[in-house]
Formats: C-alpha cells, structure tokens, sequence
C-alpha cells in the first residue's frame, strides 16, 4: 500500500484538512496489513488493512470458517464486533476512526485507528521489567474482566454469537485436541524429531484430554494474547490489539498461551480468579499450544512471510517443549 493508495482512506477517516504524508508497512502483521500513516503537519494513525494479498497465511481465504473457534481469524466483521464489546466492557484497544467495509476507497476492508505511542508489552519488559509490573497488573484485571462480563453458555467466535450462530464440535476441550492431532502429524510430515515422539504425544493427548471434565459456561478470551499484542500508553495502560480473534472459550486457552509468551513474568498475572482456573483444562491446552506454535510458524514459512529467522526460532523453541513434554510430561505451577 502506498501514499497515494491510502490517501482517499485518510480523507474519509480525518476530511480534507490533514494531508497524508508518508506511509509505513509496520513490521509483525501476518493476517493483514498494518501501516502507519504520517500526516503533514503531525500527527498519525494506523490503517488495517484485510484483503487476500496482505495475509501472508498459505491458503488463509479458503481456510476461513467462523464456525470454527480456532480457524484463521481475521476480517473487518470480526475486528468490529470484537471492538464493540471490548469498548462496552471498558476494555482499552485504540480507538477507531474509520471502519469502511463497502469498497469505496480500496478494494478491501480497512480501519483507520488511533495510533498509540510509545513501545507494546514485550518490548517494556525487556527494557524494564520493573516499569512493567504495574502494566502486567492492570492486564490481570482486564483478563478478570473478560472472564467475568464474558460469562457465556456457548462458545466460539464474537461475531457468530452475536449473529445467532452456532459454533462446531462437542466442546473446546475437544476442538482443541482435535487440533492438536492435526498439528502434530503436520509437524511430524516436517521434522524427523517430532516424528519419533509422534506416538508418545499422541498418548499424552488422549490422556490430558480424558481427565478434563465437563463445563458448559465460557468467559470471554482474546485468542492470541502476547505481550506483543498489549500496547501500553502514555498513562501505563494495557491497549489490546489484534483483537479479530475474540471468542467465548476456555480462559485456559489465554493463559496457557500467557504463560508460555511471558514465562518467568506469567506470576504477576495472577489473581484469586486465575487461580480458579481449571488445571486439567491448561494442561491439555498447554501441549496443544506448544504444538501449535510448531506446526503454524512451519506453514506460515511455506508462503512469502518475510521474517523467516523470527519464525523458524518459535517452532524451534516450542518443538523443543514439546519433546520435553513427551518424555516427562509438566504440571501447571
């Protein structure tokens, strides 16, 4: 997307009285594209933008199905109703300017967003941890937020809810194992070491998904929660981003996402409720997460993504956990 492509979105989301003066791909957007637009005079903000030739997922269109919680989630139907109920909930995500699903200006939906300065989440607790302890403690009450307000007795994507749909499956627990069969003989097709533990975390599998018992209430989850998805603003508050994928499901599923991304920092998200979660639950959702992170950095290389080094070190990592689980299994702490 160039200058001139985004000028007309600048113009419907600001009028004529901001001239668009430069543009910027920003770095980390695998789904769709995120651009800075710089204005003439100061001043920015952030253009989404979903169409097939920003997603660098292969096969990523065909794949999309809202009726699975766990498909590829991204699209400006999502996007809005998940920023409809994050902002009834009080819940901090930039703010948006534009939302143009017609095709008026591109031919693609695009968001024009509030550009929020200053570093995300990941970037503060590298730099200082201690600066970022306050910020990880206004996150644990937006996640009690979520699980509370988000109290629902069916599960899946927002925007199916909302529309009176009805997701797949029998429950999560079993859509998330489901899953990870798949992942895992997809990271088995691609790499001889999760091949020879194939038959030994299929095993584990079944046995984590047996002891989880039944539930029928769901809280409300943003899906892929790291700290690279958490803004932090001028005022030291959590502003969530890449919100498309916002469903009723497992708060497990967010927290064993959390703690794999924050490791030794994941303490500092705990609160009387998170301790209330279920541990046979994350226990099956942390080996089925760790297979995940194998599995998609590996498919999303088959295509053009262009931070190859970034993407190759995740399954690196998670393959090794993996393996680890396979010979002497984890207890969640």
């Amino acid at each position: 997307m160039t200058r001139e492509r985004l000028a007309g979105v600048a113009r419907a989301a600001f009028g004529g009285g901001r001239r668009l003066d430069a543009v910027e791909r920003l770095r980390g957007g695998s789904k769709k594209g995120v651009y800075r637009l710089a204005f003439d005079g100061g001043g920015t903000a952030i253009a989404y933008v979903w169409s097939a030739g920003e997603d660098y997922w292969p096969g990523a269109p065909a794949e999309r199905d809202d009726s699975d919680p766990l498909a590829h989630a991204s699209g400006a139907g999502l996007f809005e109703a998940a920023h409809r109920r994050l902002t009834a909930l009080g819940v901090r995500t930039p703010r948006v300017h534009l939302l143009d699903r017609s095709g008026r200006h591109l031919p693609a939906d695009v968001a024009v967003v509030e550009d929020v300065p200053g570093e995300n989440l990941e970037a503060l607790l590298d730099r200082d941890p201690d600066t970022a302890r306050p910020v990880l403690a206004r996150l644990a009450a937006t996640l009690d937020t979520l699980r509370r307000h988000g109290d629902a007795p069916s599960y899946g994507k927002l925007a199916l809810l909302d529309n009176g749909g009805t997701s797949r499956g029998r429950s999560c627990e079993q859509l998330i194992r489901d899953r990870a069969l798949a992942d895992l003989a997809e990271a088995a097709a691609r790499d001889t070491r999760i091949a020879a533990a194939r038959e030994r975390l299929t095993d584990l599998l079944h046995a984590r998904y047996a002891a989880v018992r039944p539930r029928t209430r769901y809280g409300l989850v943003h899906g892929e929660l790291g700290p690279d998805h958490v803004l932090v603003d001028a005022a030291g508050e959590p502003v969530l981003i890449d919100i498309e994928g916002l469903m009723h499901f497992d708060p497990e599923w967010e927290h064993a996402f959390l703690r794999i991304r924050l490791g030794s920092h994941y303490p500092l998200l705990r609160t009387e409720n998170s301790e209330a979660l279920d541990r046979e639950r994350l226990a099956l959702h942390t080996l089925a997460m760790r297979l995940s992170l194998v599995a998609g950095p590996l498919r999303l290389l088959d295509g053009d993504f262009p931070h190859r080094a970034a993407m190759l070190a995740i399954a690196e990592h998670n393959l090794g956990e993996a393996l680890a689980l396979a010979a002497e299994g984890e207890q969640w702490p």
